[in-house]
């Protein structure tokens, strides 16, 4: 058995895709490709981005000249698959149809199980996987329920990077993760703040499409009926209001951009009605964490801050002014996902950890 395998590693993103190489646990690439408004604007499903985000990866790895003869697995982030446990799955018939059909909704990171698994069969004698998608389920049943049976509670959200970070911070405690009570919150193209109970994400906002704070570029929650008149106004199509929902919501709806830096520049340059944006964003955010405090009982070890969006300071701050009275608040500006998928791989195929199998 070898004791380091080279792992691919891609994780496309709402408005980026992410490229990573491992030669065991050191990382001798990494990429992040930024995807302009009008490259995104030219296909009308994310599933239609895939050969576009596929060459990209390929000729990201030939400018570095990297060999993919030598790669042992390629590992993508996993996408909105149907609820399943956490952990390390090989990408399957299964899966793909699932991924392509969108089963449980359209979102950038379905391409990575599809395109893993394209390279790895391009390759001598790699294998693809998934790890730790966005629809690890661990809900407990009261926070399912809503106001009407037929809509209940989905578990979407950023399984890997929560759970990532949390271990993290457990072992900077001196404490395994599933000792500890954290609050995450994932702010990115997405944003999900999750209450973690002793190792299991007991509670968290579906930011896709459903609910909690608005992100860059999605709605979060709305009044309900005024959706409903939107929906029925004639105005918009399905596609039109799923795209309002994501993809074209949040601050791309105020402000025209999904790029926070952006929308500082503007601040800094005395723009109120950008502060104003920025700050409901934020505001949200803070109100949710003090809603995980109360799935919690109030027992919580530690608030964390993570994604793209833990880099500003504007944002930051702000969140830290309101939530700081209930537990320290432990900064990981954007994410551990490259190296946490290309850990689960390299465990996988050393048989430290169990491959699952999707059905």
């Amino acid at each position: 058995m070898k004791c380091c395998y080279k792992i691919l590693v891609i994780n496309p993103g709402s408005t980026s895709t992410k490229i990573a190489v491992y030669d065991g646990n050191k990382s001798i690439f990494l990429k992040t490709v930024k995807h302009s408004l009008e490259q995104l604007a030219r296909y009308d499903k994310i599933s239609d981005q895939y050969e576009f985000r596929k060459e990209v990866i390929l000729n990201e790895l030939i400018h570095a000249e990297i060999d993919i003869e030598k790669i042992d697995a390629v590992v993508g982030r996993g996408g909105l698959l149907k609820p399943i446990e956490s952990g390390v799955y090989e990408v399957n018939e299964a899966m793909k149809e699932d991924l392509r059909k969108g089963i449980m909704g359209e979102h950038a990171s379905n391409l990575g199980g599809l395109i893993a698994d394209d390279i790895a069969k391009s390759l001598p004698h790699a294998r693809a996987f998934i790890a730790d998608p966005v629809v690890v389920d661990e809900l407990e049943d009261v926070a399912r329920i809503t106001g009407l049976p037929e809509m209940p509670r989905r578990s979407v959200f950023h399984a890997l990077n929560q759970k990532a970070v949390a271990r993290s911070f457990a072992a900077s405690r001196d404490k395994k993760y599933e000792e500890i009570n954290v609050i995450v919150a994932h702010m990115g193209g997405g944003i999900t703040v999750g209450a973690h109970r002793k190792g299991r994400v007991i509670d968290v906002n579906n930011g896709l499409d459903g609910y909690g704070p608005f992100s860059p570029d999605r709605a979060g929650t709305l009044p309900t009926g005024a959706l409903v008149d939107a929906c029925y106004s004639g105005e918009f199509s399905h596609a039109e209001m799923r795209k309002k929902i994501s993809g074209n919501g949040g601050l791309m709806a105020h402000l025209g951009t999904n790029q926070v830096h952006e929308v500082e520049e503007r601040i800094a340059k005395g723009d109120a009605h950008a502060k104003l944006v920025l700050e409901a964003m934020a505001y949200q955010i803070s109100k949710a964490i003090g809603g995980a405090a109360a799935v919690l009982k109030g027992l919580v070890d530690g608030v964390i801050l993570t994604g793209g969006i833990a880099n500003s300071e504007f944002v930051v701050d702000y969140i830290k002014a309101r939530v700081s009275f209930l537990a320290p608040v432990i900064v990981y500006p954007g994410e551990d996902e490259m190296k946490a998928l290309a850990e689960n791989a390299h465990n996988a195929l050393a048989g430290v950890v169990e491959i699952k199998e999707y059905k």
